[in-house]
């Protein structure tokens, strides 16, 4: 196929990342065999520039660098420049993160740009953000490739040599597997909690200072510990305040969208007041649990307002009308970072009553100087009950007005020009959101969220499962690219939530099968635990086998999470001695700084104190009572299916639960089992 005029090789790419660098005068190559095998036969150095679509500084250096011809002319002639959409490969954004951070000595970031030697892609030399001209003690980016190119062509035993003790360290960098005599026990979950003690930011919430990201597995260990100590009756009033205190913050600051509902990503100051603008998938999904969770925990009504406006915002403007989810909002909006979500004093003024505009100055502490590049953006400074108060109005008459002033706000917003949409349905992103639109919906109450993930999840087990085999991508049609561990596991975590929401047959099957695939094919049968990419995947210098959190949750922790579930629930051992060997095998890692391994932590917990699960059999309408019962209160470690009762042919043990006169309720905590329950008040009295 021709390229079009002016057009280099990535017009012929789906995502979205890729295609904004596809009229670059840069010679860019996507990953693959064509770059690779020009690389090899001209012996030139490999240029691989990773990056996403909603990465501010990402768009900076391309238009500074990779728009510019001497800029362009420079790296075709030294390099074979490859760009990588970190979100489609997240195999090679983690190899290359990991390389630049034992180069460097420092964490790495977006984008990263790194030079790989060209016959085996080891790499030698890299950075993130490169500036066109010198500053900051940074070279001009010319002068840098310039000088980068000289190092290959005139060291190269040097760099052999580098690239040799760089093997040995990614060798190390493997978990050892399980230690002997060492088995993974509740003491590791004290120290993570004593962690979280030390870095919890007793003002403004959150952990640690700016800038400040929301840890969502950090938020999910407190409420499950005050959860466990409530049970074991001397509640940790300690864990629920920093779960509830960061949650509200949150809430209540810019890094939430207080018009259009939605997070960004992380705040840039300790106060959660000022955000990094764009709005991603995964953190909402993450963020959607927790403040679902925070409605059953507290009756708070403020996280119940906060996961209802999330869940809405997720169906607005994040699903495809084929059902899949999109992958972000992009920071910028015409050229500049925040310009479609902030405000001037006077623009709001003249689109609200006089009322209402005295209200909305006084929520949003709209006084003084406006708090981003002479703009407002939009931090709670009170609340309703506190307005009502000083204005001696009745609350129900304040939280009237201010959500009739959100709405105008919200319709007049609707006209500006919109951040750019990242369309691409990926598999692991679109498993979180599954998982918390389904859990949402019990928890609220809320059919319209548990259809939407429904609908997510035929679309992507209709398109991106394909001969016994998941896919990772998905956008104009086309799905392509082996799916990583975490497009399994979040995936199978999405279905069990999902089938607690509204049981479906094929979702169970679905779950099983990928189970399944994760157990052939990405199992260390050695050692324990998951590598990240399958045992067909692509041979790269590093076949990582993720530990700690990051933005999203280790692989491998929702691995032992999800399948020690779906263990307990299908009575499968192979499912549940695979949870057991993951947290064994990684549990010398966890020790050594728990706070940062909450999925597995996680995982742990059921495994020091397996879930209980509870099947109901019986007419859909008369299992609603007992549903409603099952999960009036927080309970993480309970799971409840509720099967209509001629559904036959169920796997496993679930083929044993059988309607007995009515609905039949099998209350199970691990192994162990009470008598089929069928009166109601006896089910209440048994959960309690």
């Amino acid at each position: 196929m021709d390229k079009p005029a002016h057009a280099n090789r990535l017009i012929h790419e789906t995502s979205p990342y890729l295609l904004q660098h596809a009229r670059n005068p840069v010679d860019w190559y996507p990953w693959g065999a064509e770059a690779l095998e020009r690389a090899r036969r001209e012996d030139k150095p490999i240029l691989v520039s990773i990056g996403y679509s909603a990465c501010h500084w990402c768009h900076v250096m391309e238009h500074e660098s990779f728009e510019d011809e001497e800029v362009a002319r420079v790296m075709n002639e030294l390099f074979v420049c490859i760009k990588v959409d970190r979100e489609e490969r997240p195999d090679l954004d983690k190899i290359y993160q990991t390389a630049h951070q034992i180069l460097a000595q420092r964490p790495g970031g977006w984008p990263l740009n790194m030079f790989l030697t060209p016959g085996d892609q080891m790499p030698f030399f890299g950075g993130t953000y490169f500036p066109k001209t010198p500053k900051h003690g940074m070279p001009a980016f010319t002068d840098l490739l310039r000088h980068v190119a000289e190092v290959y062509a005139k060291k190269r035993d040097a760099i052999q040599e580098q690239n040799n003790s760089l093997r040995d360290i990614f060798g190390r960098l493997q978990p050892p597997g399980p230690a002997p005599g060492v088995h993974a026990g509740p003491e590791v979950l004290e120290q993570a909690h004593t962690e979280l003690q030390r870095q919890f930011d007793t003002r403004h919430g959150g952990f640690g200072a700016a800038p400040k990201f929301p840890h969502p597995t950090s938020l999910e260990l407190c409420l499950h510990r005050w959860a466990r100590s409530r049970h074991n009756g001397a509640e940790d009033q300690d864990a629920l305040h920093m779960a509830r205190h960061t949650l509200a913050a949150m809430a209540h600051g810019g890094i939430y969208d207080q018009i259009g509902g939605g997070f960004c990503r992380y705040s840039v100051d300790e106060r959660w007041e000022i955000p990094h603008f764009e709005k991603m998938l995964y953190d909402n999904a993450q963020l959607l649990v927790l403040y679902a969770d925070a409605w059953l925990a507290t009756g708070a009504s403020l996280f119940r307002r906060i996961a209802t406006e999330t869940a809405e915002w997720v169906m607005r403007e994040m699903q495809a009308p084929a059902g899949g989810y999109y992958s972000a909002l992009d920071a910028d909006s015409e050229g500049h970072e925040g310009k479609f979500y902030v405000w001037t004093a006077d623009e709001i003024r003249s689109l609200l009553t006089p009322d209402e505009w005295d209200l909305v100055e006084r929520r949003f502490g709209l006084r003084g100087t406006p708090n981003f590049e002479g703009q407002w953006h939009l931090n709670v400074s009170a609340d309703a009950a506190a307005i009502a108060g000083q204005m001696l109005h009745p609350e129900s008459d304040v939280g009237a007005q201010l959500e009739s002033a959100r709405q105008k706000l919200f319709a007049a917003r609707e006209q500006r020009v919109r951040p750019g949409r990242d369309e691409k349905i990926l598999t692991s992103w679109n498993g979180l959101m599954i998982q918390a639109m389904a859990h949402a919906g019990r928890a609220l109450r809320r059919p319209d969220f548990i259809a939407s993930a429904g609908r997510a999840m035929d679309f992507l087990h209709a398109q991106l499962w394909r001969d016994q085999r998941l896919l990772a991508t998905h956008k104009d049609g086309k799905s392509h690219l082996n799916a990583y561990l975490d497009d399994h596991v979040f995936l199978i975590a999405g279905a069990l939530e999902l089938l607690q929401a509204s049981f479906r047959r094929a979702d169970l099957d679905f779950a099983i099968a990928l189970a399944d695939n994760v157990l052939e094919h990405f199992e260390d049968e050695s050692h324990g635990g998951f590598y990240f990419t399958g045992d067909d995947h692509e041979k790269l210098v590093y076949r990582p086998k993720p530990v700690s959190d990051d933005a999203i949750p280790s692989g491998n922790g929702i691995a032992a999470r999800a399948l020690g579930q779906l263990g307990h629930l299908t009575g499968n051992l192979n499912y549940l001695h695979a949870a057991e060997r993951t947290v064994e095998a990684l549990y010398s890692g966890m020790r050594q700084q728990p706070s940062a391994h909450g999925a597995l932590l996680l995982a742990l917990e059921e495994q020091l104190a397996p879930p209980q699960t509870v099947i109901l059999r019986g007419a859909p309408a008369a299992m609603q009572p007992w549903q409603a019962v099952a999960g009036r209160l927080y309970h993480p470690h309970r799971l409840v299916l509720a099967i209509p009762g001629d559904v036959a042919g169920l796997p496993g043990i679930l083929a044993e639960r059988t309607t007995r006169n009515g609905v039949t309720a099998y209350i199970c905590t691990g192994h162990t089992c009470s008598a089929p329950v069928t009166d109601l008040a006896e089910f209440e009295a048994a959960l309690s």
